[in-house]
């Protein structure tokens, strides 16, 4: 099946207002940087975005990079994730949280990882002991294990989800490659759609299947990216 389209903006373009949208990528290492910029001109309002981070801005021009671009453009009600950013950086993010246009949930990274495979793997939440005691235990169960208090940390699932991947073939099998493997491969799963920008797009058969990271199976749109911005 060949899951291949033309354009980012076509891979988009039925991501509605108040879409749930999981984004991979660790500060800007496998970002999808392609599919956020086409998000940012389709202008959908009201989405809940779950990544690890709003990306990163270059303190020389101000440029922004990675879901940090949907939030100064005001299309994001809802931000779940481990690192936001640094006041002085993200100015335009912390202007509005305080504002209350903008909600904000911080979860510890291996929980948001964990919360993340959880709904891809079809289960309820996963007990974890980190951030009790903390304000991260603010209105969940808790349970004692063996002596031992822990947390509920409900599943967390997307309408969509955006990868980014090296190397990626025409029915979805991607290749990612080193750190920016990060969050990209629990996330195939965890979305009911999942659209991913590859670097190169290779035919079917092209891989060993030893080597394939996310399986097809898990990958319903396929884009090749058609920027890649350069950083020092």
């Amino acid at each position: 099946m060949d899951k291949v389209l033309a354009s980012s903006d076509e891979a988009v373009k039925d991501i509605g207002e108040g879409a749930v949208i999981l984004s991979g990528g660790f500060g800007l290492c496998g970002i999808p940087e392609n599919l956020i910029r086409a998000l940012v001109r389709k202008g959908s309002k009201g989405l809940t975005i779950i990544g690890n981070n709003l990306g990163s801005t270059d303190s020389k021009d101000g440029e922004i990079y990675g879901v940090g671009l949907l939030v100064k453009n005001r299309q994001v009600r809802r931000f779940i994730g481990s690192f936001p950013g640094p006041i002085v950086k993200f100015k335009w993010f912390h202007e509005q949280v305080q504002a209350k246009a903008l909600e904000l949930e911080i979860i510890p990274q291996g929980t948001l990882n964990e919360r993340i495979r959880c709904g891809g793997a079809g289960l309820g939440g996963v007990y974890t002991p980190t951030g009790v005691g903390t304000p991260i235990e603010e209105g969940k169960e808790k349970k004692t294990i063996g002596g031992r208090e822990y947390l509920l940390e409900t599943a967390l699932r997307g309408d969509f989800a955006l990868l980014k991947a090296f190397k990626g073939d025409r029915s979805g099998n991607l290749v990612y490659r080193f750190s920016a493997r990060n969050y990209n491969p629990v996330m195939a799963p965890a979305a009911e759609v999942s659209i991913a920008e590859v670097e190169e797009l290779h035919e079917v058969g092209a891989f060993e299947p030893d080597s394939v990271h996310t399986s097809g199976i898990f990958v319903d749109r396929v884009v090749k990216g058609e920027l890649y911005e350069k950083r020092a």
